[in-house]
Parts: structure tokens; C-alpha cells; sequence
């Protein structure tokens, strides 16, 4: 089951960083980053039971930053929605019609803000997607360039199609604040006009498990 799709990266910027519980300039508690990380989900985690929207059958294998051109303007892309009947989260906030909500763990120490919709309030950068999806962190963040991300953010993959695949590549930005740690991660799909983000926002918890769980149980789902 997935949530309303639309809305403007705006509504994200908004909601996201008020929530998000971090003092002085965000972009300041960036830390540098390598340029790629792997994503290696634990050997614990099954794939989940719960019900996501089926693939287009004619969609690739994977979804790197160049495969993005292959897409059309009239692409639907969404968050696969495997959390909303998982014990082991609960809903913080829900879908605001603007395409962004966000579930939390049941034990109170982690967040994922999610948002999908349009992308038009963003500044296009030439290149593939990867450029793009550094656009929207900058702009997420809001007191900094694309240009002066992509040194700082790292290539991560996000859920694709199906649970338990993780072929689609994105870009990340971390950092820690006040007891809190976080992680913004986007990808951008120029040619469709679309993106999508999470945020993750651990205190006390494990983030990158926590990371792990939400590309385990939340691909994104590409038709047309």
C-alpha cells in the first residue's frame, strides 16, 4: 500500500526541517563524506511480509542515476508503503495530501520523514540524476549550493521495485546534533520531474539499522 502521491519539495523542506531537532546551520554538521557507500543490509533482516503496489513489469532491473533519462514526464513514482502495518513502527504523522508523512519506531528513538511529489521548485543541474538529487538536499537544507553538497553527500541505494532490492541509486547527506543523529537522503528524477527523501532521525537508536529497515521495507515503485 502506498500514501498520496504530489505536493512540491517545499512541503518536505518545510515539515522536515521543523521537525528535524538540530540547532544553528545544518549544513555546518555535515561531516565529509566518502564518495560511495555500499549498502549492506543485515544478514538478520527478512524481506517483509507486508503489501506493497506490484512493479511494472517493464521497469529495469535497477535504477541508477543514468537510467533516470529513460524515464517520461508522465512516470509515476512513489514510496512503497511496508511500514504502515509493521509492529515494530507507528505513525507519527500522516500523509498531509501533500505527499509527506512520517513513522516511527514503537520505542520512541527513531523518525523517517518521507515525501514524494514534484520537483519543479528545484533547480535543474545538468548531468544525470545524481547532480539533480544533490540540488535537493542543498535545498532541503536550505543554506546551501548543489555544488557545495556533492563533495559532501555519498551515493547510497534506496529500495527498488520490490522488498529486499536495493537497485536504486541516491544521495546522502549525514551528521549529529544535541544527542541526535540523521541522515537526508534523495534521488531526483529530471526527466520526470519528480523525487523523492527520507529522513531519518535516531536518538538513542541505531540509525544505520534503522536506515537498513526502511530501504528493506520501502522500495520505490516506477511506472510508465
Amino acid at each position: 500500500m502506498t500514501r498520496t502521491s504530489g505536493g512540491r519539495l517545499a512541503a518536505a523542506i518545510v515539515v522536515g526541517l521543523a521537525v528535524l531537532p538540530l540547532s544553528g546551520c545544518l549544513y555546518a554538521q555535515i561531516p565529509e563524506h566518502p564518495d560511495i557507500i555500499d549498502f549492506d543490509p543485515s544478514p538478520s533482516a527478512a524481506p517483509s511480509d507486508d503489501p506493497v503496489d506490484e512493479p511494472d513489469g517493464d521497469a529495469p532491473s535497477a535504477m541508477s542515476f543514468a537510467d533516470g533519462a529513460s524515464l517520461s514526464a508522465s512516470s509515476y513514482i512513489q514510496w512503497g508503503d511496508g511500514l504502515m502495518f509493521d509492529d515494530n513502527w507507528k505513525s507519527v504523522s500522516p500523509d498531509d495530501g501533500n505527499g509527506h508523512w512520517t513513522d516511527g519506531t514503537v520505542d520512541g528513538t527513531c523518525t523517517a520523514q518521507f515525501w514524494q511529489g514534484f520537483t519543479s521548485d528545484v533547480a535543474v543541474v545538468a548531468g544525470d540524476d545524481s547532480a539533480s538529487s544533490d540540488a535537493m538536499i542543498a535545498q532541503i537544507l536550505g543554506d546551501a549550493t548543489a555544488a557545495e553538497i556533492t563533495p559532501l553527500a555519498a551515493t547510497v541505494q534506496l529500495g527498488y521495485q520490490v522488498s529486499g532490492n536495493p537497485g536504486l541509486d541516491a544521495r546522502q547527506v549525514v551528521g549529529a546534533n544535541d544527542g541526535h543523529d540523521w541522515m537526508i537522503t534523495t534521488r531526483a528524477f529530471t526527466a520526470a520531474g519528480a523525487g523523492v527523501s527520507v529522513i531519518v532521525d535516531c536518538q538513542g537508536g541505531d540509525i544505520d539499522a534503522v536506515f537498513a529497515e526502511v530501504v528493506e521495507k520501502n522500495p520505490i515503485l516506477i511506472a510508465g
